[in-house]
């Protein structure tokens, strides 16, 4: 059945929001303000669930706890918090029924006032927050009035909606955004790289690259790919964009016509010049990004090529370079120690991304593991096994990462901590350090996500940091 299209009055409109929580509760309350019907439906029931409808509910919007599968009477649109599984009961009533389901991105794009500013848009399964506050480092160095947003934490809708003037938003959207955002049309946007993640969620590697590819729908100036990850070319060549709009490839590698990429130790531009046959316009040196890591300097790329399209000047580019800082638990060194490098890239969560940390290092002694989610390690370590002095393994799964190093790198020590406590990361680098030697670097990029033993990859990331400076003052 054909959804039926959403008007572009919100008055009296009966508009159910599914999901409490981060995108939830603003969705509801900026359609409140619009004069629609709000219904919140939401699985849980707990204390903060409660608080959270009671503030609501006298704001003057409804709360159904407990229940997240029933479509409410009379909805006439469903706007859906990131998370919610696309199979849920709610979602094929919903489209029985011809209404339409949007998210928050979708939300926010449909609210934008004429003369908005444009987006910039960046997704990937790994390096969408550096890249994208990579981003908007370099708008802001060219003078442009910019943000940071989306799911990097800084809502859409907020941007959209506040009283802020921008020129351009720097915009990071996850799978999840992109799948239940059928009408979003960026000025140009880039795809960095495409890993098996969330495929829980999306049913198929096939359905994750699909939603991962709805960001080049209706590019104006630019698609930006990942050379050397053939996948996201492939879903340019997919895209239905705007007459004119340019397929721009990011590599490692010597640049050809129509692409960023490294020449000697200068990030250079072959896209946005006169004559891309012959001519590259210097942007920056790798040494002004900080760290200088093959796939941060992937990200690098990525963002000035997003910034070159949207005509920004090459200087901008080694400004806002210079002046970006990455955030915490991404390949940060903590400490040295004895001729030895401690580093802290907790957001490793996945072994996409634990790989091109690996990468980055010879030799490494390598503290892995926590809940797996499905991921497989034989591939990871097969890559990294000649870079490995030493691991050490921790965590619910970490079986799976023994198993796979018994296969691929059977010489190489392993220590398998069998503890959850709260000293366990303390004795995680403390075995470290005893394999480690001068020039190594202990590297924790656990390929796994934390919530076996820690809140999130942020108190991981924190742990490793307060053993290593506490093993700096052991040894002072």
């Amino acid at each position: 059945m054909g959804s039926r299209q959403v008007s572009t009055s919100w008055q009296g409109k009966n508009v159910t929001v599914a999901g409490l929580g981060v995108s939830g509760i603003p969705a509801a309350r900026v359609l409140h303000g619009l004069g629609a019907r709000v219904t919140v439906v939401n699985d849980g029931d707990d204390e903060r669930s409660r608080a959270q409808a009671a503030q609501l509910e006298a704001e003057g919007v409804t709360v159904r706890l407990g229940d997240g599968d029933t479509l409410p009477e009379g909805t006439e649109l469903v706007v859906t918090t990131p998370g919610w599984h696309p199979g849920k009961p709610l979602f094929a009533a919903a489209a029985e029924a011809g209404v339409e389901i949007w998210g928050d991105v979708e939300l926010a794009w449909r609210l934008r006032g004429p003369g908005a500013a444009p987006w910039l848009a960046v997704t990937g399964t790994n390096g969408k927050t550096t890249t994208v506050r990579m981003l908007a480092a370099i708008l802001e160095a060219a003078g442009l009035r910019t943000a940071a947003v989306g799911n990097i934490g800084v809502s859409l809708l907020d941007a959209v909606l506040g009283d802020e003037e921008y020129d351009v938003l720097a915009v990071e959207l996850s799978s999840y955004q992109l799948h239940w955002a059928p009408s979003l049309r960026a000025h140009s946007a880039a795809v960095l790289n495409l890993a098996p993640d969330h495929l829980d969620w999306h049913g198929s590697m096939q359905a994750y690259a699909a939603d991962k590819g709805r960001i080049y729908e209706g590019n104006q100036v630019a698609c930006v790919y990942n050379a050397a990850d053939k996948a996201t070319e492939d879903l340019v060549r997919e895209a239905d964009v705007e007459e004119g709009c340019r397929a721009i490839g990011f590599t490692l590698g010597t640049p050809g016509p129509s692409q960023v990429g490294i020449v000697d130790d200068l990030l250079v531009d072959r896209a946005f010049v006169e004559n891309r046959q012959k001519q590259a316009q210097e942007l920056a040196q790798i040494s002004d990004v900080d760290p200088p890591a093959p796939h941060n300097i992937a990200n690098a790329l990525a963002a000035a090529a997003l910034a070159r399209a949207f005509g920004v000047p090459a200087t901008a580019v080694r400004d806002g370079l210079r002046a970006f800082r990455p955030d915490p638990h991404r390949i940060e060194l903590v400490e040295e120690i004895g001729g030895v490098r401690y580093v802290d890239d907790s957001k490793a969560t996945n072994t996409h991304a634990a790989e091109a940390s690996l990468a980055a290092y010879d030799p490494i002694v390598w503290i892995a593991g926590g809940l797996a989610k499905g991921a497989t390690f034989d591939e990871l370590v097969a890559s990294a096994a000649k870079r490995l002095r030493g691991v050490v393994l921790m965590g619910a799964d970490r079986a799976l990462v023994r198993e796979a190093l018994a296969r691929h790198a059977p010489e190489v020590p392993v220590v398998d901590l069998d503890r959850t406590d709260t000293g366990a990361m303390s004795a995680a680098v403390g075995e470290a350090a005893a394999l480690a030697r001068p020039g190594d670097t202990v590297l924790l990029a656990p390929a796994c996500a934390s919530m076996d033993m820690f809140v999130n990859y942020n108190k991981r990331g924190e742990a490793f940091a307060d053993a290593v400076r506490a093993l700096a003052a052991e040894r002072a």
